[in-house]
């Protein structure tokens, strides 16, 4: 089984998270942000990953410190979890409709953390206490620690809600593909002979 368990402590948050990419697609999550919460449950359900997480942070004053560093916790775990790749699918990819949104996630496990976001958010659609710029912020934060390639891009959309959720179960979904192991990769799946 590829599992990794990290916990983080800083003086804005501390966060513990136990990560199966051979799961079922349970999970906890607890990051006493309700919409950051549904979207990871998202994500896993449809990655297929099983997740314990419990993040507390200084969300009296802010959820950005929570929101990125669960992203940093969530992408170190993922590159500790796969670990030295062998056999791996690496590439991922998903186009995800959430009613009248569709999402295209495109990604590599490849060892090079670069991040590609066209996400434009409609100007009359909100969310209840939710910054949705966040979500921007998560995603930096988990391409950065996990040194993966993440292409996002919304073709379209109306409502927030349904734009942040087709990207999430577009990215458990692409995630799912790229860490699949093909018995048939005997190495790592590169020409250069290391990622």
């Amino acid at each position: 089984m590829r599992k990794a368990v990290l916990k983080r402590k800083t003086k804005e948050t501390n966060i513990s998270l136990d990560l199966n990419l051979d799961g079922r697609g349970s999970y906890s999550i607890n990051t006493s942000i309700p919409f950051l919460d549904h979207m990871l449950s998202l994500m896993c359900k449809h990655g297929l990953f099983d997740i314990k997480l419990k993040a507390k942070g200084d969300i009296d004053i802010d959820d950005h410190h929570t929101v990125e560093d669960t992203g940093i916790v969530l992408g170190k775990a993922l590159k500790q979890a796969v670990g030295d790749m062998k056999g791996i699918a690496r590439y991922g990819q998903a186009s995800v409709p959430m009613d009248e949104a569709l999402a295209s996630v495109s990604l590599d496990i490849s060892g090079r953390p670069y991040f590609v976001y066209k996400v434009e958010f409609p100007k009359k659609s909100k969310l209840k206490d939710f910054d949705p710029d966040l979500i921007e912020d998560f995603l930096q934060a988990f391409v950065s620690s996990s040194s993966i390639t993440l292409h996002i891009s919304v073709l379209y959309g109306r409502n927030i809600h349904h734009i942040i959720e087709a990207i999430f179960k577009g990215l458990g979904r692409a995630l799912r593909e790229a860490v699949s192991v093909n018995q048939k990769i005997k190495s790592i799946p590169t020409t250069k002979g290391l990622i």
